[in-house]
């Protein structure tokens, strides 16, 4: 496969070494190298973006945008091949090759609140930039992607359909989601009422998607694929949802689930430094929602998912998306419990 592909490039694949490459979990990843330059390799998911084509739409118009008006703004794009293209439709799939960003880092897990804020500082500095650029000429790469209004009628149905033993042992956890659908209610105001407007919005705000310098600045944001018109409201909430635990989705004991304080400070700071400017006024007075919207929305996703016997997500062992939805309901009340502090 790759001796087809990397000639394309202009590679010798008998001069390269290809190795798999980081932890990425949608796209498959690799790091190719030779004797005086390093790329990134990625096969798009077409499973997970239905139209790869979108996506390169969408950076090609950015990049565009970019090199205009942002001409030194690190925007790590794909190469184009030999003939020109920066996606490759090949009978193996979609492929696309990145430069590879010398002396930069990435982190899978937060060790401290410096690199909250750099994070944070980064996704802001990202729409700041983009905030002139018409957000409605982006494809949408994942449709009703962080549209809440229609997780929890998906929600709903599930529970109408699911089995009556699943039902009982997430009975708990339906009727929390039931009580607090006033979460619901303020998104739908926000979108119907158009309170806060379409930006350019990366959607997928996990620190593994910031580089850092060998200082552990922040240099840019990467994996752009779900980069669309969006809220701000879904990149703050994100990176609560990511940065503010201190155990990750996955841990069952829920004693072990709470809230970093210092660690929201962090994202606020570095983002509004960036935003401050850009942000309505209507939009700031979200800023503290945004955390209960991702947060209730990951658990309404995976409560149905466990109610739909794990179709989407699969499970590694029985109740493995019960337990998630949990985890997250847990990290929720940890997260209102502090709110009024916040």
């Amino acid at each position: 496969m790759f001796e087809n592909i990397l000639p394309l490039y202009g590679l010798s694949s008998d001069k390269t070494t290809v190795k798999l490459f980081g932890d990425g979990l949608i796209n498959h990843t690799w790091k190719v190298s030779t004797d005086t330059q390093n790329y990134i390799l990625q096969k798009v998911n077409n499973d997970v973006f239905k139209t790869p084509t979108d996506i390169d739409e969408n950076i090609s118009l950015i990049k565009e945008y970019l090199n205009i008006k942002y001409p030194n703004y690190l925007f790590v794009s794909p190469v184009n091949t030999l003939s020109g293209e920066s996606l490759l439709d090949t009978d193996f799939g979609y492929y696309r090759l990145f430069p590879f960003v010398e002396g930069s880092t990435s982190h899978n897990s937060l060790t401290n609140k410096s690199e909250a804020y750099e994070a944070a500082k980064q996704f802001g500095k990202f729409s700041k930039i983009l905030a002139e650029f018409d957000a409605e000429q982006l494809n949408i790469t994942i449709p009703n992607f962080h549209n809440l209004k229609l997780r929890f009628e998906q929600f709903v149905e599930a529970c109408k359909n699911a089995s009556a033993d699943r039902l009982e042992l997430a009975k708990e956890s339906i009727e929390f989601i039931n009580e607090n659908k006033s979460i619901v209610d303020t998104y739908c105001k926000i979108v119907e009422n158009k309170e806060i407007p379409l930006r350019v919005i990366h959607h997928d705000t996990k620190i593994n998607n910031v580089l850092f310098d060998e200082k552990n600045n922040g240099l840019c944001v990467i994996d752009l694929d779900t980069v669309m018109p969006g809220y701000f409201i879904s990149d703050v909430g994100d990176m609560m949802r990511t940065y503010l635990a201190v155990a990750s989705e996955e841990e069952t004991d829920l004693s072990k689930i709470s809230i970093r304080k210092e660690f929201f400070q962090a994202i606020y700071d570095g983002y509004m430094e960036e935003m401050k400017d850009v942000l309505s006024e209507t939009e700031k007075q979200y800023f503290t929602y945004a955390g209960k919207f991702i947060i209730y929305m990951q658990a309404i996703r995976f409560l149905a998912d466990y109610l739909q016997n794990d179709t989407y997500y699969g499970a590694k062992y029985e109740g493995h998306n019960l337990n998630r939805a949990k985890n997250q309901i847990a990290l929720l009340k940890e997260y209102k419990k502090m709110e009024g502090e916040l």
